[in-house]
């Protein structure tokens, strides 16, 4: 067990229990908004589809059934603009925080090699490199600026850069022109570029575009691979339903690989993911959910003197008070509302706290009157 204390990092959420024990002990009850779990149920059309796949007794395929394969196809074409998507250009996982987790190992990388993240970033990304024992690294981007890549990052012996956006935990959406330069830059210094899209479908304030867009990519996917997941757009995350779209020379070897390793998506879980991705309907109504709660914490937070940054994307405020993120985390807990800590997610968030907005609706309402009193 001492070889794996050395290799991660400490749990962090389990820092945060004192202060969900305090915001449990709140008269009517904690309103918990520290983590992204949705809420609402599942579509009634999936859950269909689900259980019309149930009496599944064989081994489904890694790499997934015919039908599964044309509805990851026919999707991305439709929401992300991508051409001419093949089969082998779609792979489906085991929810996306697995592939996270182990692709570094996945793809052969180890000492010598390096994982760069963004600087505010879900913790997997650093969780992968070391459990491959490669190197890492967290880089900055700064909006709107022309340099041509990530700053400060040096190329040398950088294997794989991981992209986030719409971000978790700062809801920062980067605009085509930025994808086009980071793409264009990680190309030309041989590093594969993983894009973390999992929030695509969840844009606010601008709309999120794909590294598949051919506008980012030149038409080609050499080199790169977006991951995208139906835990948040449609409500799936206890499914664990999540592909990979791009590079058919990455998701080749990827394919032999789980092969081995036995990562199947299970068939009623693929049987699911094809009813999800064929309707629009249900993600409509999602955002819409989505969408009021954002609007209703956002107007609290900002009259309970709270500065939000970022945020154009995702299911998080990335709000301040401009103290250390402990003392908010604290302040709130005594209201009976649960954060997560900034510093969770990088050094660079210690004064922030993020706000997810799964919650439900008469928890939401809660949490606004308690800003409010």
């Amino acid at each position: 067990m001492s070889a794996v204390s050395d290799r991660l990092p400490t749990f962090p959420w389990d820092k945060l229990e004192p202060y969900k024990k305090t915001a449990a002990a709140h008269p009517d009850g904690i309103v918990d908004l520290s983590v992204g779990t949705p809420v609402d149920p599942v579509p009634e059309p999936i859950q269909k589809a689900l259980i019309a796949a149930a009496d599944s007794p064989g081994y489904p395929t890694v790499w997934g059934a015919p039908e599964l394969r044309d509805a990851l196809t026919r999707w991305g074409e439709r929401r992300l603009g991508a051409r001419d998507l093949t089969h082998h250009h779609v792979l489906p996982v085991v929810g996306s925080k697995e592939l996270v987790a182990w692709l570094p190992t996945q793809l052969g990388l180890g000492p010598g090699d390096r994982v760069a993240y963004p600087r505010l970033a879900y913790p997997t990304y650093e969780v992968g490199a070391r459990l491959a024992r490669a190197e890492y690294q967290a880089y900055s981007l700064t909006p709107g600026a022309d340099a041509p890549g990530p700053t400060g990052l040096d190329p040398a012996g950088l294997k794989l850069l991981w992209l986030n956006s719409p971000s978790n935990p700062t809801g920062q959406v980067l605009s085509k022109a930025e994808l086009t330069r980071i793409v264009a830059w990680a190309r030309e210094h041989g590093v594969l570029v993983f894009s973390d899209e999992c929030y695509l479908e969840l844009g606010w304030d601008t709309e999120p575009v794909s590294v598949l867009h051919p506008d980012v990519n030149g038409g080609s996917y050499d080199g790169i691979v977006a991951v995208h997941s139906l835990s948040k757009r449609s409500n799936l995350a206890g499914y664990r339903a999540a592909f990979l779209a791009g590079d058919p020379a990455v998701l080749g070897p990827l394919l032999q690989i789980r092969k081995h390793g036995g990562m199947m998506t299970s068939a009623p879980t693929q049987a699911a993911m094809v009813a999800a991705l064929g309707d629009d309907d249900h993600v409509r109504v999602q955002r819409e959910r989505y969408t009021a709660r954002r609007t209703a914490l956002r107007m609290a937070l900002l009259g309970h003197g709270f500065r939000i940054e970022h945020s154009e994307g995702g299911l998080y405020l990335w709000a301040t008070r401009d103290e250390s993120c402990w003392e908010t985390v604290a302040r709130l807990a005594e209201r009976g509302i649960l954060v997560a800590p900034g510093d969770f997610y990088g050094p660079a968030g210690e004064r922030f706290v993020r706000v997810a907005l799964t919650a439900t609706d008469e928890r939401v309402r809660a949490a606004v009157e308690r800003l409010k009193a």
